[in-house]
């Protein structure tokens, strides 16, 4: 299973705020109705089959033109683990198991 980190950033909009893009965005997201993710306030983290992921990252990008940005700049992270099963979840265990070490 990989780990997507998606930031999709409209520009031309002729607004500073990018909030209806961001939703709808994330509207492609609740489209999938098994997928896991997790929004935040700089990006999105989603968990799935990496080439599905990458779908659905060209979906989110097409989104911010479709809602009439002249221009998008989408920038992904991407996990993908084939040693072991991976997710949001795990991820963050593993780093507050550390930080209870400390």
């Amino acid at each position: 299973m990989a780990i997507l980190e998606i930031s999709v950033m409209p520009l031309g909009t002729g607004t500073p705020s990018v909030s209806r893009f961001v939703a709808g965005a994330v509207k492609v997201l609740q489209a999938e109705k098994d997928l896991k993710y997790e929004m935040s306030s700089m990006g999105t983290n989603i968990e799935g089959d990496l080439e599905r992921l990458l779908d659905i990252a060209l979906r989110m990008h097409r989104s911010a033109f479709d809602a009439g940005a002249q221009r998008v700049v989408t920038v992904m992270k991407i996990d993908d683990r084939h040693d072991q099963v991976a997710s949001i979840q795990s991820k963050l265990a593993a780093v507050k198991q550390e930080l209870e070490k400390a």
